[in-house]
C-alpha cells in the first residue's frame, strides 16, 4: 500500500476500521468480519492485504501478530493499539479510536490543503511574473533567454518542493523509533502542532491502558503496551525507564511525576484514581480531555499554518514588486542622466 499521505487515503483508512467496529461490536468474529469487509473493501488496494492477513489468521496467528507479517502494511502504533484490545478483549473499541483518529487526520490534512491552495498558487504567480515574463519584458523579448528564465524558475521553486517532499518522507508513520523519535523532538518545538502531537498520543496512552486495566492485564505488562500503543517513542522510552522501578514496588503515580512527558494534570489525576480504585474511570475522563484538547490544538494549527505562509508569500511578493520599481526608477535617471 502507499504512503497515506492524503485526505483519501486517511479516509479510506477510518473507513475500514469504522467497519471493523461495528461488525466486531455486533458480536461477529475477526475472520468473518475482514471476509465481509475483502468483498467491500474501502479501496480495491486493500483486497490484497486483506487476503494475506485472512491467511496468516488462519495459521493460528493472533490479529496482532498476523498484521505484523504485512510488511507495514498498517502503522506500528496501529498495530500496537490493536494489540492492546486483542489482549483486553476489546478490540471494537480500539477500532472506533482507530477510526476517529483517521477521520480526524483526513478532515484536518483536507482542510490545509485547501487552505493552502491560494499562497501555494500566489507563489507560483510570483515566480513567474517576477522571474519569467517581467525579465523578458526586459529583454526586449528576446526568445533565447527564455530557457535562463525558466532555470530560474525552476531553482527558485525547487527548495519549496524539496521541502514538502522531505516533511511528507519525515512524518510517515512506518519509519523506525530512532527516525520517529527525532522527527518527534523537532515537531515538539513547532507551536500548536507539538502540543497536539502530545496531546493525541497522551490519549491514546490513556485508552489503551484503561481498556488492558478492565481486562485484568498485569499492570506492568499494561503499562508497555499502552506505552507501544501511543505511537510516541518519548512516551514508549519514558515507560521502559519506570519498569525496572515499578517491579520492586513503586507505584507508577510515583514514577510518572519524575517525568516531564506526562503533565502535571495527568500525573495528578492518575494519582488520585490510583488512590481511590477508580483508575478505569479516571482514565476514561484523561483520554476524552486529551482528545479533546489535541484535537482543537491540531484544527487550530491547520488554521493558522495557511495564513502564516500566506503572509510569508505576500511579504515575498511586496519584496519583489519593491526591487522592480527600484530597478524601473534607477533605469529612468539613468537614461534621463539623473535629472
Amino acid at each position: 500500500m502507499s504512503l497515506i499521505i492524503t485526505p483519501r487515503q486517511f479516509a479510506q483508512r477510518a473507513e475500514f476500521y469504522h467497519q471493523l467496529a461495528q461488525l466486531t461490536s455486533a458480536g461477529i468474529g475477526v475472520l468473518p468480519a475482514l471476509e465481509q469487509i475483502k468483498r467491500n473493501p474501502p479501496a480495491r488496494s486493500f483486497r490484497e492485504p486483506i487476503q494475506r492477513l485472512l491467511d496468516e489468521l488462519a495459521q493460528g496467528r493472533t490479529l496482532a501478530g498476523s498484521l505484523q507479517q504485512l510488511d507495514a502494511w498498517l502503522p506500528e502504533f496501529d498495530i500496537a493499539l490493536i494489540d492492546a484490545g486483542e489482549r483486553s478483549g476489546r478490540l471494537d473499541a480500539c477500532f472506533r479510536l482507530l477510526a476517529d483518529y483517521y477521520n480526524d487526520q483526513a478532515r484536518i490534512t483536507k482542510q490545509m490543503i485547501s487552505q493552502l491552495m491560494y499562497p501555494v498558487g500566489l507563489v507560483h504567480f510570483a515566480v513567474l511574473v517576477f522571474i519569467i515574463v517581467l525579465p523578458f519584458a526586459k529583454s526586449q523579448f528576446n526568445t533565447n533567454l527564455i530557457p535562463l528564465f525558466l532555470v530560474k524558475a525552476a531553482l527558485a521553486l525547487a527548495p519549496l518542493y524539496l521541502a514538502t517532499a522531505f516533511i511528507i518522507y519525515a512524518t510517515q508513520s512506518r519509519h523506525g523509533e530512532n527516525w520517529r523519535a527525532l522527527v518527534e523532538s523537532l515537531l515538539r518545538w513547532i507551536p500548536l502542532l507539538g502540543k497536539a502531537r502530545h496531546f493525541l498520543a497522551l490519549a491514546r496512552f490513556s485508552a489503551a491502558l484503561e481498556a488492558l486495566i478492565s481486562a485484568g492485564v498485569n499492570i506492568i505488562q499494561a503499562w508497555d503496551l499502552a506505552g507501544k500503543a501511543s505511537g510516541s517513542p518519548a512516551l514508549a522510552r519514558a515507560v521502559a525507564s519506570m519498569k525496572p522501578r515499578v517491579v520492586t514496588g513503586q507505584t507508577p503515580a510515583e514514577e510518572i511525576r519524575k517525568h516531564s512527558v506526562f503533565p502535571d494534570l495527568f500525573a495528578n489525576l492518575y494519582a488520585s484514581g490510583e488512590v481511590s480504585g477508580k483508575l478505569d474511570e479516571t482514565l476514561r475522563r484523561l483520554y476524552a480531555h486529551y482528545q479533546e484538547e489535541g484535537a482543537h490544538k491540531l484544527h487550530a494549527f491547520a488554521q493558522w499554518m495557511p495564513r502564516l505562509i500566506y503572509a510569508l508569500v505576500a511579504a515575498m511578493v511586496a519584496y519583489y514588486v519593491i526591487q522592480f520599481w527600484i530597478g524601473y526608477f534607477n533605469q529612468i535617471s539613468t537614461i534621463t542622466g539623473g535629472f
